[in-house]
Order: structure tokens, then C-alpha cells, then sequence
């Protein structure tokens, strides 16, 4: 039987501890609203305006444990002259990573982490919009893992562009 915490080949290493990950900080890096042609913008309009929203996830690794996530989201609603607004949000936060896998590593930091991070960058792009003079934009959950696997086949289609 192991004692301490160790597996007993005495390398001080518990290979039966639980997975975890855990949320040191979040933090809003940057954000930006823009409401170009107010007051008009804010009339009623005949119809609704096209939404248009991108998704990136960029990640740094800090430490052994440490890794810096930062989720974009970056949208406007409108085009051209017509624009009623746009946002740009980039969000992060700051997750350690134990006891996983060094195989599962790279999926828990680029699909996990920003999971976790969508809810709350949702709500701060709901608020700017609402606060900007336009019913808060509500954004459909993303899937994270559709993300990941369009840029690994990316990387595997282009073996020199950087994951």
C-alpha cells in the first residue's frame, strides 16, 4: 500500500489523484462597444439586423500547472452604414491543471478552459449591448470541441502554422 502519496516507487508522485482543474482568475483584457450611428441606431427598425459573430481562443502556458486562456469574441449587428453596433471582448482567465494526463492536456486547455469562460464573457457582452441602448445579445452556447478539432485539421492540413 502506498503511503504519503506516493505510488510506491518512491518518486513522490499520487498516479491514483483525481484530475483537477481549477480557476485561479478570470479577467477582462480588453473590451470595446461601439454604437456608430447613434442616436439613429437606436430607432425602431424595420427588420431585424444580421448578427455576425467570431470565436477565438488563444492560450500561453505560465508555469508546469499554469496556463493564461483568453477567450475572443469580437461581433456587430448591422452593415455598413447600417450598423447598430459592435463589440469586441477578450476575456481570460488563468486555470491550473493537475494530475492530467500530459496526453489530455492540450484538449482541457483549448476546450475546457474556455467553456468555462463562455458564461461569464456572455454576460459582459450582454450588459455593454443593453447598456449600449439595444435589448441584451443573448449568445448561443458554443461548441468547443467543434472549434478544436476545425484547428487541428488545420494544423494537420498546414504542419507549419503554430497550435
Amino acid at each position: 500500500m502506498a503511503e504519503n502519496g506516493t505510488n510506491g516507487a518512491g518518486n513522490g508522485t499520487d498516479t491514483g489523484a483525481m484530475p483537477q482543474l481549477n480557476v485561479l482568475i478570470q479577467y477582462t483584457k480588453d473590451l470595446s462597444f461601439e454604437n456608430p450611428n447613434a442616436p439613429q441606431s437606436l430607432a425602431p427598425q424595420a427588420q431585424a439586423p444580421n448578427i455576425s459573430i467570431q470565436v477565438n481562443v488563444n492560450a500561453n502556458q505560465l508555469s508546469e500547472t499554469d496556463y493564461d486562456v483568453n477567450l475572443m469574441l469580437e461581433g456587430s449587428a448591422g452593415e455598413g452604414a447600417g450598423t447598430l453596433f459592435k463589440f469586441e471582448l477578450n476575456y481570460g482567465g488563468v486555470f491550473k491543471l493537475q494530475n492530467i494526463p500530459q496526453a489530455e492536456i492540450h484538449p482541457v486547455v483549448w476546450i475546457e478552459c474556455p467553456r468555462l469562460l463562455f458564461p461569464f464573457a456572455r454576460q459582459i457582452i450582454a450588459d455593454a449591448v443593453r447598456n449600449g441602448g439595444f435589448p441584451p445579445l443573448l449568445l448561443d452556447p458554443i461548441d468547443f470541441v467543434a472549434l478544436y478539432r476545425q484547428r487541428m485539421e488545420q494544423l494537420q492540413a498546414n504542419p507549419q502554422a503554430t497550435a
